[in-house]
């Protein structure tokens, strides 16, 4: 009963020890993980920059080519209203159509533009999320 009453013997730091190697753990861990998670982040923008370049450099090619097949549609134009009218008022009447449909498709464009979403990598972001709940929860317990 003596040894029962009397007051405990403070642990040692061998008892201690296990703990800070928890937290060393624990902190590389999450150190690797973020890493993780930035390598993601970039592989993903790399993707989906490259992905943006080919698009880009397609709709380019495609909008030289639309350019040139709309001044021929235009010259037909011409040609046609020649027939009835006199060529200055064919030239005036088609460029007047050609200056109101770019009107409008530069404010139909500039709409599209103002509703994009900036590119972020929102795959590397919900895993971020998901790893910052998952410690949290784990924190807790």
């Amino acid at each position: 009963m003596s040894t029962s009453m009397a007051p405990r013997p403070r642990q040692s730091s061998e008892a201690e020890e296990p703990v800070g190697q928890l937290v060393k753990q624990a902190s590389e861990q999450v150190s690797q993980l973020m890493r993780q998670e930035l390598r993601l982040a970039r592989a993903e923008m790399q993707q989906k920059g490259k992905r943006f370049g080919i698009g880009g450099g397609l709709l380019g090619g495609a909008g030289v080519v639309g350019f040139l097949a709309l001044q021929a549609l235009a010259a037909t134009a011409i040609v046609a209203l020649n027939l009835m009218w006199p060529l200055w008022v064919s030239a005036s009447t088609v460029t007047a159509v050609l200056a109101a449909l770019a009107a409008v498709l530069a404010a139909v464009g500039r709409k599209q533009v103002g509703q994009a979403a900036p590119p972020v990598p929102e795959q590397a972001i919900d895993g971020v999320k998901a790893d910052v709940a998952e410690i949290k929860e784990k924190a807790h317990r």
